[in-house]
């Protein structure tokens, strides 16, 4: 893979050019940091991710972790990075320092995270699980349990899991049957068993803390009655101590299609009757405190399937502009013509144009998504601290579900540029290929998430926050209206804008009718064609900080000058290249879109009315 992780001139260009990051440096906050802090910090990351973890991309995929007597042994190749991880104190940028985190914005945290993460996931999450796990204890556990736990799994000493499913519930968590029972220190003994946990065990740290769903007897049914518990793998004493091993084993990894690196466990809690843990929050509201983590969780999930959808780009690009095969088709009819790369294919391009202007919108995205989060942190005023997490609160489910599934097809188009060689395990994208697949699946699969965003997000605050979102695309519009090159694409996508809008309202009014299942039915359609929405917001929203850099490099320059400027000047190549991305999206995806939201609010039932097939043979 060489150092084919993310694009760095794209990276500063979102940060600086399209969001000003450097306009977080202007908080409180954050006003120990400068646009050169946060471009060391990136740099560091870079450095680590290529020179530390990217080997351990193949070679973690290859030896996979192995169990054994109810132990859990990560790739070999993961203990020496790992530690240079803590050590550099990667695995809570966002946390405060006081408590063994960097202080960061998350926007700067995402950035780094490209590479960190994108570098090889499966060994990322090892390190970094346990800042959302140790955030839920800092925001509701009791100030004893904050000192007990918080700092040590900030600083990754001590590993942090999500301990939500069961073999029998699955996505259903409020069917679980898990069980808390109070004893007379004000702790609880757990029993249950948990299945898909991932770091459930692993070797890398002295001690895993898992935050367990569980129902205290008497509760109430469903989610409701649902509490959480600190269950930690070896108790921790009132002195911070590590004491006994509590009654928490491991009774199996799962042999997965990807991420052979990752620990994904099945858990036992208590089959010895003596697992111990500590209520977090209050009792029958775990579920209020695991949303917390995995609204967080849900957005670097989001960050998965677009880290793995920019290498998998990157590194297509880069074997298209070497492979040779085929002679250009000007000159197709002629058997002395040399072969040619093959990035001079139209289909190869239009794959490699449509990987680039999801992956930018995807980049785009996820960085103003971390954005709303430091701004709902840091505005100066609690009505901008309310309008961006509301903001934030709506795009999440989206962040998650699009950008998962869009780098899977992204990932899926760099083997087709590949041929048959991206098939082969020699070849990168094949093993980029299998790891992203799961992160439709994590944290609610993408069906949960546009259930969510129908059953939730588009009625908050009767519809106001939807109506925001709406506003900010226009903003874009506005602006991109003022420069001629854009204007045709700005009145495509305000057409685009008016059309969800009335799709939202037929998907809320049709929630709300007899016909409801209907609607459900077609909640990931509707929010596929939002994100396709958005997607183009991005992209010409970068066109617009784009067009008057570009028109400051080439704009005297007229004809064959200026194409042989762009084609001789990476910057101004850099700049047209945002353009000609927002061109082709806006102009070619985005048509089809419109079609998809027509299909939408035509509403055809035959998904609810199809007889459940039988099969005989």
């Amino acid at each position: 893979m060489g150092q084919l992780i993310a694009d760095r001139r794209d990276i500063d260009f979102v940060l600086y050019e399209q969001l000003g990051a450097e306009k977080l440096c202007k908080f409180e906050r954050y006003e120990d940091f400068n646009p050169k802090t946060f471009g060391m910090i990136i740099n560091e990351a870079r450095k680590l991710a290529i020179k530390e973890i990217l080997p351990t991309f193949a070679q973690g995929d290859r030896q996979g972790v192995r169990f054994q007597n109810g132990q859990v042994r990560v790739p070999d190749s993961f203990h020496r990075p790992f530690k240079l991880f803590v050590q550099g104190e990667w695995t809570a940028m966002t946390a405060d320092p006081d408590l063994g985190g960097q202080g960061l914005p998350h926007l700067i945290a995402m950035s780094a995270l490209e590479y960190l993460s994108g570098a090889n996931y499966s060994f990322a999450m090892y390190a970094t699980e346990n800042h959302a796990a140790g955030k839920m204890i800092e925001l509701f556990g009791t100030q004893e349990q904050k000192e007990l736990f918080v700092k040590k799994m900030y600083t990754g000493l001590w590993g942090g899991t999500m301990a939500l499913t069961e073999p029998e519930a699955g996505s259903d968590v409020g069917a679980l049957t898990t069980t808390a029972v109070k004893n007379e220190d004000s702790t609880y003994s757990i029993t249950g068993n948990k299945i898909f946990i991932t770091n459930g065990e692993h070797d890398l740290m002295e001690n895993i803390i898992h935050p367990v769903l569980a129902r205290i007897e008497g509760a109430p049914k469903g989610t409701k009655g649902i509490s959480l518990f600190i269950v930690p793998k070896i108790w921790v004493n009132k002195d911070g101590s590590l004491g006994e091993p509590n009654d928490v084993v491991c009774t199996g990894t799962e042999e997965k299609m990807g991420i052979h690196g990752s620990a994904t466990c099945a858990m036992s809690y208590g089959s010895k009757g003596q697992c111990r843990g500590f209520l977090l929050g209050e009792a029958n509201h775990g579920m209020r405190v695991m949303f917390h983590m995995m609204n967080e969780a849900r957005l670097l999930v989001g960050g998965i399937g677009f880290n793995n959808a920019s290498a998998a780009y990157m590194l297509a690009v880069n074997y298209a502009k070497e492979r040779i095969q085929g002679r250009d088709l000007a000159e197709a009819l002629d058997p002395k013509a040399p072969g040619v790369a093959i990035i001079n294919h139209p289909d190869v391009r239009r794959m490699l144009m449509w990987m680039k202007a999801h992956v930018d919108g995807m980049r785009s995205l996820m960085y103003f998504a971390t954005l709303c989060m430091d701004m709902s942190e840091s505005a100066e005023t609690q009505e901008d601290k309310t309008y961006y997490h509301d903001l934030l609160d709506f795009l999440t489910p989206i962040v998650k579900s699009y950008c998962t599934d869009r780098g899977f097809e992204v990932c899926s188009q760099a083997v087709q540029v590949y041929g048959g060689y991206g098939y082969t395990r020699e070849y990168p994208v094949e093993q980029l290929f299998r790891d992203v697949r799961i992160a439709s699946i994590y944290e609610g699969t993408n069906g949960i998430q546009a259930m969510d965003l129908l059953a939730r997000k588009l009625g908050m605050k009767k519809g106001e926050v939807f109506k925001d979102f709406m506003q900010e695309i226009l903003k874009t519009v506005a602006g991109a209206k003022e420069i001629e090159e854009l204007k045709p694409m700005a009145i495509i996508l305000e057409r685009a804008v008016s059309m969800m809008g009335e799709t939202a309202f037929h998907m809320g009014s049709t929630a709300m009718s007899p016909q409801f299942k209907l609607a459900f039915g077609n909640a990931l359609p509707f929010l596929d064609v939002t994100g396709d929405v958005i997607m183009a917001w991005m992209l010409l929203w970068r066109g617009v900080a784009a067009a008057p850099k570009l028109e400051k490099l080439v704009g005297h320059l007229d004809g064959k000058e200026r194409k042989k400027k762009i084609l001789n000047n990476k910057e101004a190549a850099f700049y047209q290249g945002q353009l000609k991305t927002a061109e082709y999206f806006i102009h070619s995806i985005l048509p089809v879109t419109l079609g998809k939201m027509e299909a939408v609010r035509t509403g055809n039932a035959a998904i609810i009315d199809m007889p459940v097939p039988s099969f005989g043979g």
